[in-house]
This record gives structure tokens, C-alpha cells and sequence, in this order.
């Protein structure tokens, strides 16, 4: 059997099967009738426009269509509720709290759904068979685990006893089509103005972290902001689970953790990858999201010539990202002083662009801010655009947009290297713009 025909066959059909079970609910019989129909309808379709995969089929044997056949069933039925689920495009993030309780993400809003697992032994069974299709394995001995699908959607699975009322399964799905700044200005997350800034701030390498809580889209806005990337240049990508999806960088490499084997052996951290990327000969260093420890090696990498690094941070505001920041430089290096941590963070880290999920559960960038440096014992922050409310705002929708301030930019030196003087306002001399320590 021709593995890479039976592979695309199988991909193929199995597409065609999910959108129709969609529609309707097939019975065990149904199915097995409706999926016979379709290779029938492929192979004719082989027949008149492709001579190799028709030559294919005719050369299949009863056992090798039976396979064929029975892996296409299996791709669709074997996960139950779950298959059905996760073939929907519109659905972003799906949560299992145990088999009786299941929410799905559409839009921005969560909802309840109607349907149900039949109890915890079908929901084991068929999350047990939905992680080992990621090469990965879960049971109590080993109750958590994280993986990744095909098509780049995060897994966390959390089984008993750990989980109490059950298997707990978060799946958080992401476009097949990368985040661009055109499709933030038409879902009003940015404006016009604030694009601009941000391609200057980007392709003149100043070092950025975007901060905002779960869900507020920081990952989706680093990879809006990495379109701004010079397409000449070396980036390295870092990441716990590969979510980034640049397109107009050549010379791009991917890296991703691993976890530790069953013997506690063999894991590959952010650290690790960080502190390997620096031998890459990297002119930008991607982290989707700084977390632990690696922080300290974030910061050093930004503080020793790889300028214009991005990366993301769980926070509530500018101030929480620079606070979170520190203690996770502590974690990682506990004998350092908090001075010197201050000092290394306001060197390395030149804007701060704050998200937020509003009320309304729309994403807005909330404020951009420049770290001006370490002075009299504290990093000082320059706001440089604030979101203001308008009058047309209501409890149940938040109506405004991100205002600049009256603050004049402070540190301006790597927008004069990059040849960048048209946002500065006509009385501002260029030059002085050192971050002071």
C-alpha cells in the first residue's frame, strides 16, 4: 500500500465526513454507509482528473480499502462528542469539567453546551485515545499533561485524582491564519495612529514585552507585531507550545520545550533554549511568554546586543508586568539584589504593551509605555497611549480608544539610529535620549 496516498486519502475524507457529521448524526451504520459512498464518489472523481491516485485505488486490495475505510470511521467516531467538537472552525477554546459539563468558546463569549459525555469511563476512554494520538500518555500515575495538535491548538489534560469530578480537558485553539496589524485595526483593538507607532518601535529593534491576563490575546498580538520584523533578518522563536505563526521571516527558527520523560529525564526548558539560541547568531530572540526563571536570561540576552527581542507576560497592568519581572528573576537567582534586578530591567526593556479582555469580552490594547530607566530606586514608566472610555460607553459594551498622551517620548536613541525622527514633536532636539541607570 502507497502510505503516502493512503495518508492523504485518509486527510482528505476525513474532512469531507466531519463537515457532513456536522449537519447531521449518523448512526454506527449510517456512517460506516456514508464513508463506503464517498470513497466510491473519490475514486470516480480519481477517474477523470487524477491518473496516479485513480491508479491507486485500482490497485487496492479488499483488505487495503477495508483499512481505508475503518481509519476514516475510527478519525470521526472514535472521539465521540470530542471529535465533533473540535472539527468546529468557529469554536476557540473548549473546556471538559468532567463528563456531564462541557464549554466552548465561540466569539469572545463561553456557553454551556446541551450535549454530554455518557459517563467518566467514556470520557476517560476517549481522552486516554485523543492524547496517545499526540504521542503522549495520561493516567493516574501521570494525571497531567500537555500537548499540542497538528494545527498548532494547546492541550491540558488533568485526570483523577487530581481532577476530582473527573477527566478536566481545556483545549485552546488558534486561527489557521496568523494575526496580521490590518486585522486588529478592523476588530478596533488599535488605531491607525497607534499601528504606525508600533512599526517604528518594532523595526527599530527596541526591546518589547506585551503584558495582559489570560485570554487577553498576547500571543495573537506578538504575532501581529512580528510583521514589523525586517524580512533580513535572524529570529529565533521560543516557546513552551508552538503558537506563533510568522510568515514573512526567511530566516526563522522554531524552537520548543520538552517535557520530561516518565523517569524525570531528558526536559528541555525555556532556559535552555534561550540560553542555546544565543549561540544562533540571532538578530531579534522571540519568547512567546516568560513565566519562570528564564526571565533572567530574557533580560541578559536583551541587555547584550540582541535588540528588538519581543516577548509576552501574564499581568495586569505595565506596573504588574515590571513587578512580576522581578520576581521571577529572584526565582531564578535569589542572590542577586533587587537594585541590580531593577537596573537590569530597565536597561533591557524598552516599551511595555499592555491587553486587556473587556467587559464586553473584546480584546483592546490598553496602554503602551516606555521604560525610561532605573531612577532614585525605581524603574520609571512614560505612558505614551492610554484607552479612554467614551460616552457611548455602557455596562455592557466598552466604547473608546486608545488617546496619546501629552507625554513626550524620552529615550530616542534607537529611532535616530533606525533613521525614525517623524515622531517627534518639532521642539524636541535629538540626541540625549540615554536610559538613565
Amino acid at each position: 500500500m502507497n502510505q503516502n496516498y493512503f495518508m492523504d486519502e485518509v486527510s482528505e475524507l476525513k474532512t469531507l465526513v466531519q463537515d457532513a457529521s456536522r449537519q447531521r448524526e449518523f448512526s454506527e451504520e449510517e456512517l460506516n454507509d456514508f464513508v463506503a459512498q464517498k470513497l466510491k464518489e473519490r475514486e470516480a472523481w480519481a477517474r477523470d482528473n487524477d491518473r496516479d491516485l485513480y491508479q491507486y485505488y485500482l490497485n487496492m486490495s479488499f483488505k487495503d480499502r477495508n483499512t481505508l475505510k475503518l481509519t476514516i470511521i475510527e478519525s470521526v467516531e472514535g472521539l465521540g462528542i470530542l471529535g465533533k467538537i473540535i472539527t468546529d472552525p468557529e469554536i476557540t477554546e473548549i473546556m471538559i469539567n468532567g463528563y456531564d459539563t462541557i464549554f466552548v468558546e465561540k466569539a469572545g463569549k463561553l456557553s454551556k453546551l446541551d450535549e454530554h459525555f455518557k459517563d467518566d469511563e467514556d470520557l476517560t476512554r476517549i481522552v486516554q485515545k485523543f492524547v496517545s494520538a499526540m504521542d503522549r500518555s495520561v493516567d493516574a500515575s501521570n494525571p497531567i499533561v500537555d500537548a499540542r495538535l497538528e494545527d498548532g491548538s494547546r492541550v491540558h489534560v488533568v485526570f483523577p485524582p487530581v481532577a476530582l469530578k473527573g477527566a478536566t480537558v481545556t483545549i485552546r485553539r488558534f486561527s489557521k491564519n496568523p494575526m496580521t496589524i490590518e486585522k486588529l485595526l478592523e476588530y478596533k483593538s488599535i488605531t491607525p495612529e497607534v499601528a504606525d507607532f508600533l512599526e517604528k518601535v518594532v523595526s527599530s529593534r527596541h526591546n518589547v514585552f506585551v503584558s495582559g491576563g489570560t485570554g487577553s490575546g498576547k500571543t495573537t498580538f506578538l504575532n501581529a507585531l512580528s510583521n514589523f520584523i525586517h524580512p533580513w533578518e535572524r529570529v529565533i522563536t521560543i516557546e513552551d507550545s508552538a503558537e506563533l505563526q510568522i510568515k514573512n521571516i526567511p530566516n526563522l527558527v522554531s524552537l520548543e520545550t520538552r517535557k520530561a520523560n516518565s523517569k524525570e529525564a531528558n526536559e528541555i526548558t525555556i532556559r535552555d533554549l534561550i540560553k542555546a539560541s544565543l549561540r544562533m547568531r540571532p538578530d531579534r530572540i522571540v519568547v512567546g511568554e516568560v513565566r519562570g526563571e528564564e526571565a533572567l536570561d530574557m533580560l541578559q540576552a536583551m541587555n547584550t546586543g540582541h535588540d528588538g527581542s519581543l516577548s509576552t507576560g501574564h499581568a495586569n497592568s505595565p506596573e504588574g508586568m515590571l513587578s512580576r519581572l522581578e520576581t521571577m528573576v529572584l526565582t531564578g537567582s535569589a542572590d542577586l539584589p533587587l537594585e541590580a534586578i531593577r537596573q537590569q530591567i530597565a536597561t533591557a526593556v524598552d516599551y511595555i504593551v499592555h491587553l486587556s479582555r473587556l467587559r464586553d469580552f473584546s480584546r483592546k490594547c490598553m496602554e503602551i509605555t516606555e521604560v525610561v530607566g532605573y531612577i532614585d530606586g525605581k524603574i520609571v514608566l512614560n505612558p505614551i497611549y492610554k484607552f479612554v472610555e467614551d460616552e457611548n460607553s455602557t455596562l455592557q459594551k466598552a466604547s473608546g480608544r486608545l488617546r496619546r498622551t501629552e507625554n513626550k517620548i524620552i529615550n530616542q536613541d534607537k529611532f535616530i539610529l533606525a533613521g525614525i525622527y517623524d515622531f517627534m514633536e518639532k521642539d524636541d532636539e535629538p540626541g540625549s535620549g540615554q536610559k538613565k541607570n
